[in-house]
């Protein structure tokens, strides 16, 4: 891990555990064993660390989304996959969802937008499944923009409550969840 990763998983946990605007670089630079003046070597900002942890993030989710999704046609299929990437994202990844979700409300621009704009295109992509699958007759949906919301926060939700010390498996978890997902939009066949 280079020293530019170590302060960003500093800030990750910090941010997590204190909060974006109770964490000082102070605070990111003890964590790492830095003064906090040295820290401007690393990094520019506070603010650039969390726009940093959360343009990853989003960038991560549409890469796994579109690798879900290459080499299928089939309408359920392709909603699967991206279910599964979704939901096994966001039980490996919990505390960058905890924070891409919880402190959105800490960016400023341009990075606010540049999230937000990674954000409505990733629920784009889950919108278009959906769409996709009630054009073929094979899901049943009154909106499709409410059933790409209602499955990108089950996937979210994961985050909040999975272990891999839990009682159920990751791979159990995310078969449960794209079973879900596709009774959700009312799949013609699960």
């Amino acid at each position: 891990m280079s020293r530019s990763d170590d302060i960003r998983a500093a800030a990750l946990e910090l941010f997590t555990r204190q909060g974006y605007e109770a964490t000082t670089m102070a605070d990111i630079g003890a964590a790492v064993g830095i003064r906090g003046p040295s820290l401007y070597k690393h990094v520019a900002s506070k603010q650039d660390l969390l726009a940093q942890i959360m343009t990853t993030t989003m960038e991560e989710l549409l890469a796994l989304h579109r690798t879900a999704v290459a080499g299928s046609d089939d309408p359920t299929e392709r909603l699967r996959r991206a279910t599964e990437a979704h939901v096994r994202y966001h039980a490996r990844h919990r505390l960058e969802a905890f924070v891409g979700n919880r402190e959105i409300r800490g960016l400023v621009e341009p990075h606010r937008a540049r999230i937000l704009a990674l954000r409505a295109e990733y629920e784009n992509h889950f919108r278009e499944l959906v769409n996709a699958g009630i054009a073929a007759g094979r899901f049943h949906v009154t909106s499709a923009r409410l059933a790409s919301f209602a499955i990108l926060d089950l996937g979210m939700g994961v985050s909040a409550w999975y272990s891999e010390d839990g009682e159920l498996s990751e791979d159990a978890v995310v078969w449960q969840y794209s079973d879900f997902t596709l009774r959700l939009v009312g799949a013609t066949e699960l």
